[in-house]
C-alpha cells in the first residue's frame, strides 16, 4: 500500500489555478523530497493532504483513507511540521505537546509516556517548562518536530524543518530523520537547502507553476557526477523559458 496517493488533484482560488491536475504517489517507508519555488504549489498540496485546505477536484488518500471523506482517520496518520510557527507562543513546551496529544486522542498516561520520549529524542527535557517565545530558533524547530511526532504518525510531512537552524543542529536532525525512516517511518520533506534533500531523500518530485515537472529516483538527478541543485535549476529554468 502507498502511504500517499494523489490522483488528478487540482486546487483553484477563484480564477487562479494553484495546482493543476497533478498525480503522484509515495511508497510506505519512502523518504520523499518535494521541491519547488515559492508559489509553485508545494504548500497548497501539503495543505490539501492534511485537510487544512480543500480540494477543487481530484482525490488524495493516505494509507488508503480519503482525506476528505474520512478526514479524522486520515489526519491521525499524519504528523505535520509546518514552515511557520503556528503555536501559542506563550504556552510552555510541555503544554504544546500535551495539547496535541489530547487532540489526537492519547490518554493522559499515553501523553506522559510519549512526551517523555519525544522530549528525550529532541533533547528538550530541560526546556519543557519554558514558553515557546523564550526559545532560540533551533529549539523552536525541535519543538515543531516533537509536536509532529507526538502521536507517532505513520506519515511525517516536514515543510522546511531546518530553516533558521545552525549547521550542527541540522546535521543532528538529519541523523534522527534517517534513523526513523530506517525504522519504517514515511517522510515527505520540503526544503530550499537542496544539499540536504540530496543527502536524505530517495526519490524527488519537482512542482513548478502548479504542475509536476519531474518525479524520479535521486540517482536520476545526480547521475554523471551532477548535483541535485544543478539539475533543479536546469529543469525550472527550462520550464520558465
Amino acid at each position: 500500500m502507498n502511504a500517499l496517493e494523489i490522483t488528478n488533484f487540482t486546487k483553484k482560488y477563484g480564477d487562479l489555478t494553484a495546482v493543476d491536475n497533478i498525480s503522484f504517489s509515495v511508497k510506505q517507508g519512502e523518504f520523499f523530497g518535494f521541491l519547488g519555488k515559492n508559489g509553485a504549489g508545494k504548500t497548497t498540496t501539503i495543505s490539501a493532504i492534511t485537510g487544512i485546505g480543500t480540494i477543487t477536484s481530484g482525490e488524495i488518500k493516505v494509507f488508503g483513507i480519503d482525506v476528505e471523506k474520512e478526514y479524522r482517520e486520515a489526519r491521525k496518520k499524519i504528523g505535520l511540521s509546518p514552515q511557520e510557527y503556528n503555536v501559542d507562543i506563550f504556552a510552555s513546551v510541555e503544554d504544546i505537546l500535551t495539547h496535541v496529544g489530547g487532540y489526537f486522542g492519547l490518554s493522559k498516561k499515553e501523553r506522559a509516556v510519549r512526551m517523555h520520549d519525544v522530549l528525550g529524542i529532541f533533547e528538550l527535557e530541560e526546556h519543557k517548562k519554558k514558553q515557546f517565545r523564550q526559545l532560540s530558533g533551533g529549539l523552536k524547530r525541535r519543538v515543531m518536530l516533537a509536536r509532529a511526532m507526538m502521536h507517532d504518525p505513520d506519515l511525517l510531512i516536514l515543510d522546511e524543518p531546518t530553516a533558521g537552524v545552525d549547521v550542527e543542529l541540522r546535521h543532528e536532525l538529519w541523523a534522527y530523520l534517517k534513523k526513523i525512516n530506517a525504522a519504517g517511518k514515511t517522510i515527505i520533506f520540503t526544503s530550499h537547502y537542496l544539499e540536504e534533500v540530496e543527502e536524505l531523500c530517495e526519490r524527488i518530485a519537482i512542482i513548478d507553476k502548479g504542475k509536476i515537472i519531474a518525479d524520479a529516483p535521486k540517482s536520476d538527478f545526480t547521475k554523471d557526477g551532477g548535483t541535485l541543485e544543478k539539475k533543479y535549476l536546469e529543469l525550472t529554468k527550462k520550464k520558465d523559458s
